[in-house]
């Protein structure tokens, strides 16, 4: 059964691309149909089992259970803090920060939830107040219920690096069955999913940034020629082994956001950039229940809520065993507070300020009739220009330009990086410094299902195909939540 994993994981994530890449037009509606019958019929699911993540992991660290160490009472973090926590962050969403921090919350002041007019203050306010929800706690909190069972079980209680070891606290050696390695398997789909369709949104932003800025076309040929130079980075990078590898890239990556924020905010409508910071912060935590159980059924704001914040709940939940497996592998020796407020705490605070930056320099344009209706429809139609159109507009913007794109390049690595070791070790019976040869055939396969989605146009149907699969996958994760309950018990 060792190499079960592997193959079948491997197998099903190749059928389902090629499924993509031969029959487009079927594969779409097949994708579409699933995808609307799920939000249609359990937004209700998605929005209860969200907030469940957030009450769980929340009452985890502030409980008796806090104190424990995620290894032997004597382990030290095999990590410094910043470096542990830019490496979870990089894997979490670093690519995503760039490529929708302008354009996700243009988006909202464009479109907004149906009773708003576009494009006025309340718009405004409305969009700052959707990308705290959906870049905000929700999010992470979800990463960390699959990661701190998985770090727990792994170096509290001896297991391997799998999914299935989550579940040790319910099902013990059963987890080496069926069971486990259905779970094992859906996670290593869900993964690959998930890194494919990030990297080909990455190469679409990629590619846009040096079209905008050198005139570079944007062309399938130019996209191509990026996958391949950013594949024989990242492997590079993923064969160096973590310490080598995606812990440096990570560290570089940090220094450069901030770098970024930094210039992004001198430049920037300061004032505004403040206001709406700390007017988004109010919000979020005055209307956080309500908005994280809104469903709104006779009402014509169900149709943006099932299009933005399902859709959302849906996509961090196809991303969390990936997520997951990696910060489970880096969080050996902390405590599982210092866990939760690692994970959860550091990364959220830098979301709200990373948008209310970004967010508020791409509004100000709008707001003060700087940039035409048309090219703000653009930015919504085309997202991977949004940060590039707005920084022209702006002093110094070809500067932050530049940063901009060399940061999107390493965050770029450093997903794919860490993503190839995840599904190495998942492929490995959880082995968690996973063999050379798995880390070489991952990338292969991961690049060349990117590739082959971006010429038949299928990396919407396929993200959409992974967020279907988030749906058994949640289940999961409630017994993941279920099993370290249990066996946290057990022990105190």
């Amino acid at each position: 059964m060792k190499g079960s994993v592997f193959s079948i994981s491997v197998i099903v994530s190749v059928v389902i691309a090629l499924g993509s890449i031969l029959f487009p037009d079927t594969f779409k509606d097949i994708s579409d149909f699933l995808f609307s019958l799920m939000t249609e019929n359990l937004s209700w699911f998605y929005q209860l089992v969200m907030f469940g993540f957030v009450v769980f992991i929340l009452i985890i660290a502030l409980s008796k259970y806090g104190h424990i160490r995620l290894g032997t009472d004597d382990s030290e973090p095999e990590y410094s803090t910043f470096s542990w926590i830019a490496m979870l962050f990089c894997a979490g969403m670093g690519v995503g920060l760039v490529f929708w921090g302008v354009s996700e919350p243009i988006s909202h002041y464009v479109n907004p939830m149906a009773g708003i007019k576009p494009a006025s203050s309340e718009a405004a306010d409305f969009s700052i107040s959707a990308v705290f929800m959906h870049w905000g706690i929700h999010p992470w909190a979800n990463y960390a219920v699959v990661g701190l069972a998985l770090a727990y079980f792994q170096y509290r209680k001896g297991r391997p690096g799998l999914m299935s070891s989550a579940l040790t606290g319910i099902l013990g050696k059963k987890t080496e069955g069926s069971l486990g390695k259905t779970a094992d398997v859906l996670a290593a789909f869900a993964s690959v999913a998930g890194i494919v369709t990030s990297l080909g949104l990455g190469v679409l932003q990629i590619n846009s940034g040096f079209h905008m800025m050198f005139n570079v076309p944007n062309s399938l040929a130019v996209q191509m020629i990026i996958i391949g130079i950013v594949t024989a980075i990242f492997m590079l990078s993923a064969l160096s082994g973590i310490n080598k590898g995606v812990k440096m890239l990570s560290n570089i990556n940090v220094y450069l956001a901030l770098i970024l924020m930094a210039g992004a905010f001198l430049i920037g409508p300061k004032i505004e950039i403040l206001n709406n910071l700390i007017n988004g912060i109010g919000g979020y935590i005055g209307t956080f229940v309500q908005n994280s159980l809104s469903i709104s059924p006779y009402s014509d704001t169900q149709d943006w809520i099932r299009s933005w914040r399902v859709f959302y709940w849906a996509w961090w939940i196809a991303w969390a065993p990936f997520v997951g497996l990696f910060i489970a592998r880096i969080s050996k020796g902390r405590t599982i507070k210092e866990f939760v407020m690692g994970v959860v705490g550091v990364p959220t605070l830098a979301s709200l300020v990373w948008f209310s930056i970004f967010g508020s320099m791409g509004i100000h344009l709008g707001e003060n009739k700087i940039i035409s209706q048309e090219e703000l429809q653009s930015i919504v139609t085309t997202p991977e220009s949004g940060i590039f159109t707005v920084f022209k507009y702006y002093p110094m913007g070809i500067v932050l330009s530049v940063v901009a794109l060399f940061l999107l390049m390493i965050f770029f690595v450093t997903s794919a990086d860490s993503g190839t070791f995840v599904l190495a070790m998942l492929s490995s019976n959880g082995d968690l410094n996973p063999p050379q040869g798995k880390k070489i055939v991952w990338g292969i396969v991961q690049s060349s299902l990117a590739i082959g989605l971006l010429i038949n146009g299928g990396l919407k149907p396929l993200q959409t195909i992974s967020i279907v699969a988030a749906f058994p996958f949640s289940f999961i994760m409630i017994a993941s939540c279920v099993s370290l309950i249990h066996a946290l018990w057990k022990e105190t």
